[in-house]
């Protein structure tokens, strides 16, 4: 059973893959953003921004882990439309009238949000590395760093099973991405959370993106992560298992 399910969730998967590869496009879209914002802040505002980093310290090198954070937003958004526009053009009935796991389509989804959006970060990371980025980070520090966006990734592309599941129109299976792409301003992504009046102070410092943004700035300056890490993998995980739950249970609804 279990062999059946990896067979035909890997089958699923490279028929997806063929889309992106066939529309690069969408991959270059997320990416263009972000860079967008990156180039923005950098450039721009960053000179007029005071974050208490020390001396030295680009600005560019503070405010990574939130534009990346943006990225994988973005990326996740792709996957509520193809999920959606497969639902409405037929393919899952096809799908389940074949002696395949039922649930290996959702899966094949889920897993090309993931590589996608490890395209869209390292196109992201390339750019920040021309503008000035710098990390002394070890190689144990990057794959700390990777482990933890890609459980962001799974959290959110599965919160994005939901959107895509439940929408009644392209427009509702996207949308959804628009809160969470604007999240990161309101935490210490671009700026410290001191620097902000009382009330939004409380919400940026008890927000699932201010540990996550913590923990990777501190894991790419080879700093103690402290306490923040293990909240930031509280959120993650959280909102990977509740959104999961509630996915399938969708899922199953929708698919009789």
């Amino acid at each position: 059973m279990t062999t059946h399910f990896v067979v035909d969730t890997a089958t699923l998967t490279g028929r997806s893959l063929k889309h992106i590869t066939r529309s690069p496009d969408t991959i270059i879209t997320t990416a263009f953003m972000p860079i967008a914002i990156m180039l923005l802040f950098v450039y721009v505002l960053g000179g007029a921004i005071e974050t208490g980093s020390e001396t030295g310290r680009a600005y560019i090198d503070y405010m990574l882990p939130g534009i990346l954070l943006i990225t994988v937003a973005m990326g996740i958004s792709y996957t509520g439309y193809r999920l959606f526009t497969d639902l409405r053009s037929g393919i899952f009935d096809r799908f389940h009238s074949m002696p395949i796991s039922r649930s290996s389509a959702l899966w094949a989804h889920v897993l090309t949000s993931l590589v996608a959006n490890v395209i869209s970060v390292a196109i992201v990371v390339g750019v920040a590395l021309l503008m000035g980025f710098r990390t002394g980070a070890s190689l144990l520090d990057w794959l700390a760093v990777a482990g933890i966006l890609a459980v962001f990734v799974l959290a959110l592309t599965w919160v994005a099973v939901i959107a895509g599941l439940s929408a009644s129109s392209i427009e509702g299976a996207t949308v959804f991405s628009y809160p969470l792409i604007f999240l990161p301003f309101i935490s210490s992504a671009f700026v410290p959370t001191e620097s902000m009046p009382g009330p939004v102070r409380w919400f940026a410092e008890h927000q699932p993106v201010t540990p996550i943004v913590n923990t990777l700035r501190d894991l790419f300056a080879q700093q103690p992560v402290g306490d923040d890490i293990w909240v930031a993998l509280a959120w993650c995980v959280g909102i990977l298992v509740g959104a999961y739950l509630t996915a399938i249970v969708i899922y199953r609804r929708t698919i009789t």
